[in-house]
């Protein structure tokens, strides 16, 4: 039960956290979606079997902001959105790099630039899209996870 809890709680506090965090930055947000990250869902895997994440995404008119909270890997060297549905390995298509050295550990946050077309179609078709976190003992993927419209 203790477990649950915990892990239930990740999540809900990360969304919380990025509401906040993300609405003032992103200008005309138009969508939001979220994940939960984990090793199993990397393609081609395997993942990091024990590590698990959470990404909150949200769609500006030209730029995407990101929350994501790890745990369980070690440090990131390259995280991005890409472009596939799941079971599937696809292009990246937002690069969340740049991030990295902003963020404190454990975290990837903040906002990238990208085509308002790009921007639109995430918000419209969240589904079509995965963010992964990748490192140096998985450098094709240590954690992924497929976002979904958010509806809370």
């Amino acid at each position: 039960m203790r477990r649950t809890t915990a892990l239930l709680a990740l999540p809900l506090a990360a969304l919380a956290t990025f509401g906040v965090a993300t609405v003032a930055s992103a200008g005309s947000a138009t969508g939001n979606s979220t994940t939960n990250l984990t090793g199993a869902k990397e393609v081609p895997g395997p993942g990091d079997r024990d590590g698990r994440g959470f990404a909150g995404v949200q769609p500006g008119s030209d730029q995407v902001c990101v929350q994501i909270r790890y745990r369980n890997i070690d440090a990131p060297t390259a995280a991005h959105i890409h472009e596939a549905p799941a079971g599937v390995a696809g292009d990246v298509v937002v690069d969340l790099v740049p991030l990295i050295a902003t963020s404190p550990p454990g975290q990837i946050n903040g906002c990238v630039v990208v085509d308002s077309a790009l921007a639109a179609d995430i918000a419209a078709t969240p589904s079509d899209y995965y963010v992964n976190v990748h490192n140096a003992a998985f450098p094709a993927g240590a954690i992924r996870g497929q976002l979904r419209a958010f509806s809370g």
